[in-house]
C-alpha cells in the first residue's frame, strides 16, 4: 500500500475507484473529475448498469482513462456514525477490492471515498480504508497494489500518518 498525491485520472492503474453516488451519474469532485476524464462512453455504462447502494460496489470499462477500469464504490453520507457509515464505508471498500480480484485486476488505486461532500471524517474514514484494503491483501486473491490518490496534503498526510509512511 502507498500514497501519492494527485490526480486519481491520471494514474495507469487496472482499476480506479470512482466515489460514486447512488445513481452512478456523473457528480461534483472525484466522481465529475473521473466522468470527465473517462467521456461519454463511462455515463452510458453507468445508466445502463442502474443503480448502486451505499456500501456496494460496481465495475466498468474505464474507456478514455489509462486506467483499464473504473470500480463505482458508493460510500455513505455521514450522519454522526451511528447510522451504520463505518458499515457501509467499509463494504465499499471490501466490494471493490473483491471485484478487483474477480477481474484479475493486479493494481487498485482508491480516492478518499465519503470524504467530500459526503461528510465523512478524513481521519475515521482512512483507517476504515486501510483496514479494508490490508484485509484484502492479506487474503492474497490477486490484487498486488494498493494506492490512495489523495487529492491535497492533508488527506495525504492522514494516510501517510496511519501506514507509518514517511
Amino acid at each position: 500500500m502507498r500514497v501519492v498525491e494527485g490526480d486519481i485520472t491520471a494514474l495507469a492503474v487496472a482499476a480506479v475507484v470512482n466515489a460514486a453516488n447512488e445513481g452512478l451519474l456523473p457528480g461534483g469532485g472525484v466522481c465529475g473529475a473521473i466522468h470527465a476524464a473517462a467521456g461519454p462512453g463511462l455515463a452510458r455504462e453507468c445508466a445502463a448498469i442502474g443503480r448502486c447502494p451505499a456500501g456496494e460496489a460496481r465495475i466498468t470499462g474505464g474507456h478514455d482513462l489509462p486506467a483499464r477500469h473504473v470500480i463505482h464504490a458508493v460510500g455513505p453520507v455521514w450522519r454522526g456514525g451511528d447510522k451504520g457509515e463505518p458499515e457501509l464505508l467499509d463494504g465499499a471498500y471490501r466490494n471493490s477490492m473483491t471485484l478487483a480480484a474477480v477481474n484479475g485486476l493486479e493494481s487498485i488505486a482508491f480516492p478518499a471515498i465519503s470524504t467530500g461532500i459526503f461528510g465523512y471524517p478524513p481521519d475515521l474514514a482512512a483507517a476504515t480504508a486501510i483496514e479494508a484494503a490490508s484485509a484484502a491483501l492479506a487474503a492474497d486473491d490477486g490484487v498486488q497494489e494498493v494506492i490512495f490518490c489523495c487529492f491535497d496534503g492533508a488527506t495525504a498526510e492522514i494516510y501517510r500518518r496511519l501506514l507509518g509512511a514517511p
